[in-house]
């Protein structure tokens, strides 16, 4: 039993085949994951930096849009952005349609996270850096968005590794990262070696992340 389990699972002969096919699939993984994480907490501090100017017509529209993101389901917007858009003449590649979805999807909960920090920021602090002739912009600069950020790092860390494994949702519009590979290799091989491999590659990938996060939480989060 246990041979016919190895064999199905772990044949190394098949694995040796498509061994790198994954290691391709890695580096495309890890390419669209810091892809994701760069432009998606970037814009949600830009987001909740604007909505700290209190523009009634500008918040309305980013609270709207922020809504509907978090609403929606990342592979809902991936199919859209690289099926419908081409019917009003909008064409993207696989790999840029999974990474604007997944990119936007992280803004807008990193744009939560980081407008709750700034609120969280007690009222004081910008009174006491006004009262200095800090102006708004120097405050929120130096004196409200170093509290707030440090505030945000456990939930943030949280969000951005979550967000990050759905690197995988992009095998549906055929992005060569982990899943598809291994779901290529399985295809052509009829046994399951390929998706074990793919395991043990998002082992080595997220276990070294999500350790990374436990220690930036660790070193940099906000202690009272």
């Amino acid at each position: 039993m246990f041979a016919r389990f190895a064999d199905t699972f772990f044949n190394l002969e098949v694995m040796q085949q498509y061994l790198p096919k994954i290691i391709e699939g890695f580096f495309v993984t890890v390419q669209l994951a810091v892809a994701v994480v760069a432009a998606g907490l970037t814009t949600g501090l830009v987001l909740a930096v604007v909505r700290a100017f209190r523009v009634r017509l500008l918040n309305f529209f980013i609270v709207i849009a922020v809504d509907m993101l978090r609403a929606l389901q990342p592979l809902v917007i991936i199919i859209a952005f690289y099926f419908a858009l081409p019917n009003v003449g909008v064409r993207m590649s696989a790999f840029v349609a999974t990474w604007l979805a997944l990119a936007l999807v992280l803004a807008a909960f990193a744009e939560e996270i980081f407008w709750a920090g700034i609120l969280a920021v007690p009222k004081g602090q910008w009174e006491a850096a006004r009262s200095t002739g800090l102006g708004f912009l120097a405050t929120l600069r130096y004196v409200v968005l170093p509290q707030a950020v440090r505030i945000t790092i456990p939930p943030l860390t949280n969000r951005t590794i979550a967000i990050t494994k759905g690197t995988a949702l992009g095998a549906v519009v055929a992005v060569g990262e982990i899943l598809y590979q291994a779901q290529s290799g399985y295809s052509f091989s009829y046994n399951p070696s390929p998706l074990t491999l793919g395991a043990l590659a998002y082992l080595v990938l997220f276990v070294p992340v999500v350790w990374f996060g436990r220690w930036v939480e660790t070193r940099f989060a906000w202690k009272r």
